[in-house]
């Protein structure tokens, strides 16, 4: 991006501020990108790769360089509508079509519609010999020829040492390799040139990597039999671009690259609550379960019930209808659906459905960096709502502690930025410091539990309680819990002198507060009888006086009926009598007056 200036002083009457620069001019100025539609990459490089320029991809045997280069190919012509050129010097075009196949990339179907041209340059280092002056102006003519046949945007050179194997003057490769890159600039095509790894240089002749514009190394590593592969963007003219190693896998998918700087606090958050599938869990977390989009940590010890917790989660997200990853590192699909079923989870019914899938595989089987990456793109195939993985302590198999810690925080940070709740189970090693956690993530998780194991009276029983869950008023209880056929059951805390009872030491409490309970009963009964008998005595008595009462009642009624009548008959008699008497007077008196 150099620009020819004159010599001299600049006459200031002409020269315009800084300040007046149009956006429009700085835009121009920009370096043009050309995406590669390669997951993660064009992140990492911020945009693709320098469009009309050339960028190295060097790396050692197996890395992924012609991988990386055809899918580069393949998605310019697929997504971007660029055609492109293939010069390959090592794979005839039968055996590139037929490598390129195992990603789903039909090779051969591009040439026929003229959409990509493959042109395998055979060179046989046994039948060069240097005599004189070398140049590549037959390989020029051919590529010529190739970028006009299908108006080629990209061009893709595999393996540039091929090209210059048996030759050992360095200033003419250095000028030819020049010529090279300038002779594909020309043209105005993006390039990607394939190089393989020196001892101590980036390539084997260490000169491409000056030339190249942009240089892009990978890496394939064993460590402690764990194959891992890494990504680095050496250099970038002309652009910013991530400086770390990024972990990349070469899946049936394709190439496929996790960039961890683009993973910042930016969160998605949610007041939505979703229950854990265990409804007396609901209760101790006082909101009625867990937030949506958070991250939950269950730790214990073994045969604690930690994936019997995390079975019931899944359960309770597919009744809902929505979809559950369960990434398994200790039993298999068909193990999971067995034992989950003998403590009252049937998880047939939602993988057959669809809604659920299991993802059961040894930790060991890859590095942590796949592990990552593979996790990231069957969230972004399958899209669900809840990610379960039992155990993360496993991991600890697949790399150092620090390691395990690092690729962990990548993945909450993940599934918190795509709002999914994750739910992660820890093994902890009963030594004591139950509140710890071996992978070391316990302060990024919103909601921590534990489980355990409580001694009483030579028993084992299982306990839970809330260590912390953010933004919730939760129990501080430990509340044992119960695995039976009808499920998960939290039961009450019962207290005895010495402290909490469990097992056969609370069933004994129990049945010894049913037989007071039922005495207590009796005796109630008893007084009720009792007091019913009294009522009843009283009420005898009662109708007793009631009818002595009516009795002497009736009698006086009828004596004063009886005297009522006698006094009656007197006055009548009286009233007689009087009559009587003024009759007789009467008549006595009335010849007196004649």
């Amino acid at each position: 991006m150099s620009s020819n200036h004159s010599t001299g002083a600049t006459n200031s009457r002409f020269a315009k501020p800084k300040s007046a620069r149009s956006a429009a001019t700085r835009a121009v100025d920009r370096l043009e990108k050309a995406p590669t539609g390669i997951t993660g990459l064009d992140e990492v490089t911020l945009g693709g790769l320098p469009r009309g320029r050339a960028t190295l991809i060097c790396g050692s045997a197996g890395c992924g360089k012609t991988m990386l280069a055809v899918e580069f190919l393949v998605n310019g012509v697929r997504e971007y509508g660029e055609p492109g050129v293939f010069v390959a010097f090592e794979e005839t075009r039968d055996e590139l079509v037929v490598n390129a196949a195992s990603l789903d990339f039909d090779l051969g179907k591009l040439v026929r519609e003229g959409k990509l041209a493959i042109d395998h340059v055979h060179i046989d280092p046994n039948e060069i010999s240097e005599t004189g002056d070398y140049d590549l102006e037959g390989l020029f003519i051919r590529l010529k020829y190739a970028i006009e046949s299908v108006g080629a945007k990209r061009v893709v050179l595999d393996t540039i040492e091929t090209l210059f194997s048996g030759f050992s003057n360095t200033a003419l490769l250095r000028a030819e390799i020049r010529r090279l890159f300038q002779f594909l600039k020309s043209f105005g095509v993006t390039a990607i040139v394939t190089g393989e790894r020196g001892e101590n240089s980036l390539t084997r002749y260490g000169l491409e990597e000056y030339v190249a514009d942009c240089v892009i190394l990978l890496d394939h590593r064993v460590m402690d039999q764990i194959t891992t592969r890494r990504m680095r963007i050496v250099k970038y003219r002309g652009s910013s671009h991530g400086t770390n190693e990024y972990p990349f896998i070469i899946d049936e998918q394709g190439f496929s690259v996790l960039p961890v700087t683009s993973m910042a606090l930016r969160h998605k958050v949610s007041s939505e609550v979703i229950s854990s599938g265990v409804p007396d869990l609901d209760a101790m977390l006082g909101v009625g379960g867990y937030y949506r989009g958070s991250t939950v940590l269950l730790s214990g010890t073994a045969g604690m019930g930690k994936s019997s917790f995390a079975a019931a989660l899944a359960r309770a997200a597919c009744e809902r209808g929505e979809r559950v990853l369960f990434f398994a590192f200790e039993e298999s699909e068909q193990q999971i659906v067995r034992n989950m079923r003998s403590v009252g989870i049937n998880l047939q019914p939602h993988l057959d459905s669809g809604r659920l899938r299991i993802i059961a595989q040894r930790p060991f089987l890859y590095g942590l960096e796949m592990h990552l990456v593979s996790m990231h793109k069957e969230v972004g195939r399958f899209r669900p709502a809840v990610v379960v993985v039992d155990p993360i302590s496993n991991l600890i198999s697949a790399g150092t502690p620090r390691e395990v810690t690092a690729m962990l925080t990548l993945l909450i940070d993940f599934l918190k930025t795509e709002g999914i709740t994750g739910f992660f189970t820890v093994l902890t090693e009963n030594s004591g410091l139950l509140e710890t956690s071996d992978v070391g993530i316990s302060s990024l998780i919103d909601t921590w539990m534990m489980v355990r194991d409580i001694e009483v009276s030579g028993e084992r029983n299982r306990g839970l309680y809330v260590l912390k869950s953010r933004g919730m008023n939760h129990s501080n209880q430990i509340r044992e819990f119960l695995l039976s056929a009808k499920g998960i059951r939290l039961v009450e805390v019962y207290l005895g002198p010495s402290g909490m009872l469990t097992g056969s030491a609370r069933v004994a409490l129990e049945e010894h507060e049913r037989d007071a309970s039922a005495r207590q009963t009796d005796e109630n009964d008893l007084k009720l009888a009792q007091l019913e008998h009294r009522r009843k005595a009283m009420e005898a008595h009662i109708e007793a006086l009631r009818a002595e009462f009516e009795a002497d009642a009736a009698g006086v009624k009828k004596a004063v009926s009886l005297e009522n009548k006698r006094e009656k008959k007197v006055i009548e008699n009286q009233a007689a009598m009087a009559r009587s008497r003024r009759a007789n007077g009467h008549l006595s008196q009335t010849p007196n007056r004649k």
